[in-house]
């Protein structure tokens, strides 16, 4: 709808600038075929160079032909024809030249939505690295804090490791110490009791005399003579 209104718009026109021409400017229908077809050949090479045979490719080919037709009218000597193909040529190539650019303008407005989608889904994605850097660096400071947990743990554990060594170590020297003292003792001959013996001598003259003598065999006195007594206490002291 809205080609088919803007071509009869363009026939319109065409026809009315061409008809409300001055008679001082006037020319031979043969020059206004020849310059209506100048203009339709000059829209329709413009539409193309926009591109306009892929993006209406009908309306480029029906603009193509009808300037061909207007060649043909005008190399047959049939001027009015020549000059209305010449118009609708023209109008064709203005149809398809805003097709082309309306297209143009959709993807360039296209090409920036993806740009301002690619730009917000590059910086979501940055947010996300940010934040998978800062979750990141967050376990690697929870794990330095196990690991120096764990450091000082196995050094504690170490410690105790090292008194419980040093405890094993000196009751092994006191029990071999022990077994030593023991051995030594069992090897040794237990020594003999210590004898004590207290012998007493009277006399019929004289005070009596007492004598101690310690030894460890017992030993007894002769009488030395038939006035004296002798008495022997014997006591044995264990070693």
């Amino acid at each position: 709808m809205l080609r088919n209104t803007l071509i009869v718009s363009l026939l319109a026109s065409s026809a009315l600038t061409l008809a409300v021409a001055s008679p001082a400017l006037a020319v031979s229908k043969t020059d206004r075929a020849r310059e209506a077809i100048a203009a339709a050949e000059a829209k329709l090479q413009t539409a193309e160079s926009m591109g306009a045979a892929t993006d209406a490719p009908r309306d480029t080919a029906e603009a193509r032909a009808a300037l061909a037709s207007a060649r043909e009218d005008l190399k047959s000597g049939h001027k009015d024809p020549a000059i209305q193909e010449a118009i609708r040529a023209s109008a064709l190539a203005d149809t398809a030249i805003g097709v082309s650019q309306q297209r143009k303008t959709n993807a360039l407005a296209s090409a920036r939505d993806a740009e301002r989608m690619n730009a917000e889904a590059a910086r979501d994605q940055v947010a996300a690295a940010q934040g998978q850097a800062a979750a990141a660096q967050d376990q690697a400071v929870s794990a330095q804090q196990q690991a120096a947990t764990a450091q000082r743990q196995a050094e504690q554990a170490n410690a105790r490791a090292d008194n419980a060594q040093q405890s094993a170590a000196q009751s092994a020297a006191e029990a071999a110490a022990a077994r030593n003292a023991a051995a030594i003792a069992a090897a040794t001959p237990a020594p003999a009791p210590q004898v004590e013996t207290t012998v007493t001598t009277q006399q019929s003259a004289h005070h009596p005399v007492r004598r101690k003598v310690v030894h460890r065999t017992t030993t007894s006195a002769a009488p030395s003579s038939s006035t004296s007594s002798v008495t022997t206490t014997t006591k044995v002291i264990p070693q």
